[in-house]
């Protein structure tokens, strides 16, 4: 069973960046489609930005541009690099973990984007 842990997140000035860590234990990423979701307060969890086993990556429109997810599976580390941030980029960012079937969350972390 992997265990999922975010870090990184924190406050920032809108256009400000922050980089997202997700560092995994107990399984490797190796061969796993790993993902960012968010989830702003009252609404549903929302997938952002997802990378492939071999690479390929995926992204909601409105982060296009501004977020790049990559991994390094030597560090069984995925992250999210997030730039030029608004205020609507508030949320919860969740790191999570595909393989087949099983879905694996992590605990989190609170990104707030306001002046």
């Amino acid at each position: 069973q992997v265990q999922l842990v975010e870090s990184g997140g924190g406050s920032v000035q809108p256009g400000g960046s922050l980089r997202l860590s997700c560092a995994a234990s107990g399984s490797s990423i190796s061969t796993a489609t790993m993902g960012w979701s968010r989830q702003h307060p009252v609404e549903h969890r929302q997938l952002v930005a997802a990378i492939t086993p071999d690479g390929r990556t995926d992204y909601i429109d409105s982060v296009k541009g501004r977020f790049t997810i990559s991994r390094d599976n030597a560090k069984n580390t995925v992250y999210l690099e997030m730039n030029s941030l608004e205020p609507e980029d508030t949320a919860v960012y969740y790191c999570n973990h595909l393989t087949g079937a099983q879905l694996t969350w992590g605990q989190g972390t609170q990104v707030t984007v306001s002046s």
